[in-house]
């Protein structure tokens, strides 16, 4: 798939004909809504789901790392990072993840429930909600980094430089303090035990006496 047309590779998970659905995160932020306790816990859900689909493809036991700051909060796993592959120009392109719907779950009666019994929609859910989203992304033949804003690339896709490990981190930015300040970490540990592929690590880095 190197160097060729992005039109020509074959849509599985996402359309990579195109970076950006602008109509698809509208209809994705109204879904979400406003972004309460259970909402956040969702969509680290639907982050992690990810790395459990690829250990289990990959018949393995993945690692992922959820930190808890403040205002943020950050799901890294040891996967074998976001597909990225060069155009017919040799340029980069990551598969629109966040940015374009999920192709198996967005808006689909028969979505997969995740843990919390809330229907599967996919990352790009997750980033249409968010008012900022990095999205980090390590493979063997490079690095790259990108920022959203509420689903949509305010930066390029910036080269981070060959790195030691695979995986892929996504921070979610800007989060209300309170918010997170109100999310139970032993119920967001006891729906992530429910991944059969996945050994999960949460941590608080929150200020507050309450982070435990």
């Amino acid at each position: 798939m190197a160097n060729s047309l992005r039109e020509s590779w074959v849509a599985t998970t996402h359309n990579w004909a195109h970076d950006v659905d602008f109509e698809h995160l509208r209809v994705a932020r109204q879904l979400v809504g406003p972004v309460g306790g259970a909402q956040l816990m969702h969509m680290v859900l639907e982050v992690a789901a990810y790395a459990d689909d690829e250990a289990c493809d990959q018949q393995r036991i993945g690692r992922v790392l959820i930190e808890v700051s403040d205002d943020q909060i950050s799901v890294a796993d040891d996967g074998r990072g976001t597909d990225t592959r060069r155009d017919a120009h040799g340029v980069a392109v990551r598969k629109p993840i966040m940015a374009t719907q999920d192709i198996r779950f967005f808006a689909r009666q028969d979505a997969p429930a995740l843990p919390d019994g809330e229907p599967r929609r996919g990352m790009s859910a997750v980033a249409a909600a968010c008012e900022q989203l990095v999205h980090e992304n390590r493979r063997h033949d490079g690095a790259w980094s990108q920022t959203y804003e509420r689903g949509v690339p305010t930066s390029a896709l910036e080269d981070a430089g060959q790195q030691s490990e695979t995986g892929t981190v996504v921070r979610l930015c800007r989060l209300d303090r309170q918010v997170v300040a109100d999310v139970d970490l032993a119920r967001l540990r006891s729906l992530l035990s429910a991944f059969r592929h996945l050994e999960v690590v949460v941590q608080s880095l929150r200020t507050a006496a309450q982070a435990q």
